[in-house]
């Protein structure tokens, strides 16, 4: 049996970041709830930052069934969407100018749709931010053929990481940096978080045409199409 990694030293302070949202377009949607935290080697979180944002639209019902905020809570008691979204990004560049890397499950979904809401309010966006960790990314990378769900939920409960008050941008946040944390005890990770930054680019783009080309095999994508390989901005 292969000795168990030694979990890599630029792991001993990780970011976590979570957003919870209108919906699922990063073009379109709005940031609703938000989180950003630091964790320490053993999971604890040692600082944290939580938002409710009032994001100007209505709140879908099927939204607000996933992470419980209705509009009106929200208009009632969320901060300007401007306020909130410059905010979330004064507190990533902040840690990714001290050099701690940043995780988030599904990565591109959480930094696009920030990139897109900077855009929306006319703030400067982060540009490239990194080094960014993708738990979602990396289990598919170490454990591809394993078959079930690929949630946080799901992955969270393969590495025994708890995950209570699923959907909830501060439990989300915390329990993907568990779960990157088991990832490092599990495999062996690049040496440097930007090295691991960089190959998680080409991942990315592997694992996308991969789902498309198997997609297009059982006719959810017409044949011209494919999916969107870009990370962590697209």
């Amino acid at each position: 049996m292969s000795p168990t990694p030694t979990l890599p030293s630029w792991l001993t302070r990780i970011g976590v970041f979570d957003l919870e949202t209108t919906g699922v377009d990063v073009a379109t949607e709005r940031i609703v709830t938000a989180h950003v935290g630091v964790i320490d080697a053993q999971g604890h979180e040692i600082s944290s930052q939580q938002w409710l944002a009032d994001p100007g639209i209505d709140i879908p019902e099927g939204a607000t069934a996933v992470h419980g905020i209705t509009t009106a809570t929200a208009r009632a008691e969320g901060a300007p969407a401007s306020v909130v979204v410059q905010e979330i990004i004064e507190s990533l560049r902040a840690l990714f100018a001290q050099g701690i890397p940043v995780v988030a499950y599904n990565a591109a979904f959480d930094f696009s749709l920030l990139h897109h809401e900077a855009d929306r309010h006319d703030l400067s966006p982060l540009g490239t931010p990194g080094p960014i960790i993708d738990p979602l990314l990396l289990d598919k990378k170490f454990d591809r053929y394993r078959r079930g769900k690929r949630t946080l939920e799901a992955v969270a409960e393969h590495y025994a990481v708890p995950l209570d008050g699923a959907h909830e941008a501060s439990s989300d946040a915390v329990a993907a940096g568990r779960v990157a944390l088991a990832l490092a005890q599990r495999y062996e990770l690049p040496e440097t978080a930007h090295e691991l930054h960089t190959a998680q680019i080409s991942w990315a783009r592997d694992q996308a045409a991969s789902l498309t080309e198997y997609f297009i095999k059982v006719g959810r994508l017409d044949p011209e199409d494919a999916l969107d390989g870009s990370w962590p901005i697209r």
